[in-house]
């Protein structure tokens, strides 16, 4: 109890200390990569890392809708972005559009309720907060809805780490993919799948499921990897270490929060001791403090191994992609953490395809220049504090 104690204090002190320190203080900006298209199988993959331009393609998409949209986002804020979205598929549901949304109730608890009201015409699946029910020892049953998802009309789909939300349109560096061609077919099929295996309050209402009248054809290029919890489906942790297992020539990846497990450290550790160039890009400072100071209990031994880490400076780098080899990519919703990885309801897409792992490359080399690599050297003399506090947290590791 008296451990458990301290590391709530310990917690509970570093996050009122980085709330004090944000008082009033602005994100500042950062090189981004314009949005740009490359083929891929049968369609194309647009890659996205500012809110801006991403925000304004997915309007433009829900505004031309002619039959059907499909919005699921882990946070949909009641600003002015959220918003304008939010009046986007109001008026395509009131010209006959058949409209599904779908958004995580404990991720919005701050929001609005007035937000989250719609009128009849949009139909809304609002994941509750509590999911257990009365199975409270049923692991299944409390995972996060944590995806990002738009699909309309079949033609086109977008997904990726971008929340809904003002801050996100221009404070924070993600990265979300737009697809065309038999891709997207694979993504309505997704939503659809969690929308039709969390309906039960509709049933009520007779509400038929979402219906899946899509062909079915196989993309090779292109592959989503979901994490289903009710299922015990988790399989975006086994692509990831396949893949690095695979890799040859170099491991470049972007998280947001980085909390493996040490079969996944391990697996970087391997591959950098071969002689693989493995990079990893970090926020200097995350939103959630206490898991930035959870995930540097990890840096010793890669730093020793011959990882490169980054840390991105100014702002917070949000995006969830790694490349390998130049051929092997993937963009998605899931960290890595045990939360994304064996938790939550998560979804990636993996693309094998040259031009895309060269665009995503050319992204990991533009943000490196607003990034501050940080050296064995600087990291064994970090100070005593710092030591103290990483070590009273990392039993809370399994945890995150």
């Amino acid at each position: 109890m008296g451990l458990v104690g301290v590391q709530l204090l310990t917690a509970l002190g570093l996050t009122l200390t980085d709330s004090y320190r944000r008082r009033g203080r602005k994100p500042k900006p950062f090189p981004v990569t314009p949005p740009r298209s490359v083929p891929v199988g049968g369609g194309e993959v647009t890659t996205y890392t500012y809110g801006r331009d991403l925000y304004a393609d997915m309007l433009a998409a829900i505004e031309g809708a002619q039959r059907q949209v499909l919005l699921e986002t882990y946070i949909w804020k009641g600003d002015e972005v959220g918003e304008r979205f939010k009046t986007a598929v109001i008026d395509a549901a009131r010209r006959g559009v058949e409209v599904h949304c779908i958004y995580d109730g404990f991720a919005n608890l701050v929001v609005s309720p007035r937000f989250k009201r719609f009128p009849e015409p949009v139909k809304v699946l609002r994941y509750p907060v509590w999911t257990a029910g009365i199975r409270i020892f049923d692991m299944r049953r409390y995972g996060r809805d944590h995806r990002k998802i738009l699909v309309v009309d079949d033609e086109v789909g977008f997904v990726g780490g971008y929340n809904i939300g003002s801050a996100y349109e221009t404070e924070w560096r993600d990265t979300h993919v737009r697809i065309t061609g038999p891709g997207v077919w694979d993504l309505k099929r997704a939503f659809a799948d969690f929308w039709n295996l969390n309906r039960r309050r509709l049933i009520l209402t007779s509400e038929r499921p979402l219906l899946l009248e899509t062909p079915s054809r196989w993309e090779p290029a292109i592959r989503f990897q979901r994490n289903v919890p009710r299922q015990l489906v988790f399989p975006i942790r086994a692509m990831y270490l396949e893949a690095i297992a695979k890799a040859s020539t170099n491991i470049w990846m972007t998280h947001a929060y980085f909390i493996p497990d040490q079969d996944f450290v391990d697996a970087l550790r391997v591959a950098a001791m071969r002689g693989v160039d493995v990079r990893l890009l970090l926020p200097m400072t995350s939103n959630h403090v206490v898991a930035d100071w959870i995930s540097r209990g990890y840096f010793e031994q890669l730093l020793v191994a011959g990882v490169r880490i980054f840390r991105f400076a100014g702002a917070m780098v949000h995006a969830k992609t790694s490349t390998i080899d130049g051929s092997w990519s993937t963009v998605g919703t899931a960290n890595v953490d045990r939360l994304s990885l064996q938790g939550n309801y998560e979804i990636n897409v993996e693309i094998i395809d040259p031009a895309m792992a060269t665009k995503l490359e050319e992204i990991f080399t533009t943000d490196l220049t607003n990034a501050v690599e940080l050296s064995l050297e600087d990291w064994e003399a970090r100070s005593f504090q710092r030591r103290f506090a990483e070590g009273i947290l990392a039993p809370l590791r399994p945890l995150l």
